[in-house]
């Protein structure tokens, strides 16, 4: 038996994002629901989705702004636009970002889910998944093994370590925000769990010490940035 179809369905209108969310699921496809971006976002780095259904509008992270970290990390997962605007300039912006389509409410539900299935034949098995290996100077981070290779020097990873650092590779030489990370890997930014991050920053520090080229740098008031070449 295929298992259903994932859509990732961030809308913060709550009645709406329900009532899409249900109707999906009557047409037989895994719909999670999040209510901003930020969530969104979240979402998206720790499950694999064939397809993101992105509100233009919504609090904490907007639809094109989600969209831009997505294609950071999938380029190839198909992104559908819903939004109130009906401007040019707008949908210009959404097809720029990597837009598969665009939908401007009020707009039938039928519509929806035929342009949804259009864009499943078309990209088929196209889409790709998150990587699973980094090249960062002269290491290799395998996130399925979380292991740090560095020639005969094998580092193994905790799990958190590991969301952390794959965390740190999708913003390579970019700032990871300190609280996005926190809400991300803890789901909650209290102190405590800020003070166990600044402890498992420190160990992915050492053990980056065998390349100087690869740091993990503090950005006062914001995060981290992990400056590292390779691909």
């Amino acid at each position: 038996m295929e298992a259903k179809k994932r859509i990732l369905l961030c809308e913060d209108e709550e009645s709406l994002g329900m009532l899409l969310r249900e109707y999906l699921q009557a047409k037989d496809y895994d719909a999670v629901l999040c209510p901003d971006g930020e969530r969104g976002y979240s979402a998206f780095i720790k499950e694999h989705f064939d397809l993101c259904l992105l509100d233009v509008m919504m609090p904490k992270m907007d639809g094109f702004t989600l969209a831009k970290e997505i294609r950071k990390v999938n380029q190839y997962v198909p992104i559908i636009f819903l939004t109130a605007k009906n401007m040019k300039s707008d949908i210009v912006e959404g097809f720029k970002i990597g837009a598969d389509d665009y939908l401007t409410k009020p707009f039938s539900m039928d519509e929806l889910v035929y342009r949804i299935e259009a864009i499943m034949r078309r990209t088929n098995n196209y889409v790709a998944r998150p990587k699973s290996v980094y090249y960062l100077g002269d290491y290799v981070f395998d996130t399925a093994r979380q292991s740090l290779t560095c020639g005969e020097e094998v580092f193994k990873l905790t799990t958190k370590e590991s969301e952390l650092l794959v965390l740190l590779c999708r913003h390579r030489n970019q700032v990871l925000g300190r609280d996005f990370a926190l809400k991300t890997i803890w789901a909650d930014d209290n102190y405590f769990n800020a003070r166990s991050m600044d402890v498992y920053i420190s160990k992915l520090r050492k053990f980056f010490k065998l390349d100087p080229r690869v740091e993990i740098n503090n950005v006062h008031g914001r995060g981290y940035r992990l400056v590292a070449p390779g691909e």
